[in-house]
């Protein structure tokens, strides 16, 4: 299983972004997925998530700025993010749990995300 991020770049303040994560391999089924960051210097954080059934969770920092959708026939997910922040910069990673012979996490190798105020 590899999941690859696209979309990440140098952006100025109040900017627009779509990161996407494309999961491939042999997979029986994607329970959800997500979103961390990290910011330089800075613990990685959960910036939002989405199940299978389409629930969304995101964190208070991104909340009206940030939305995460995703395509279940091309099994990838999208992270709109609007209004962007100095403080959005960071390298973007996302993770899928998934079931392929057994339940596990699967990390992308993340894409940065620069955004210039």
């Amino acid at each position: 299983v590899q999941l690859v991020e696209s979309g990440g770049g140098l952006v100025q303040a109040g900017g627009s972004l779509r990161l996407s994560c494309a999961v491939s391999g042999s997979i029986f089924s994607i329970h959800s997925m997500g979103w961390y960051r990290q910011a330089p210097g800075k613990q990685r954080e959960l910036v939002a998530t989405i199940t299978n059934a389409g629930s969304t969770n995101f964190a208070d920092s991104v909340k009206g700025r940030f939305t995460i959708s995703g395509n279940s026939t091309k099994n990838t997910m999208y992270l709109q993010i609007d209004s962007l922040k100095a403080e959005d910069t960071g390298v973007y990673y996302c993770y899928a749990d998934v079931t392929d012979w057994r339940r596990k996490d699967y990390w992308g190798q993340g894409t940065q995300v620069t955004v210039s105020s």
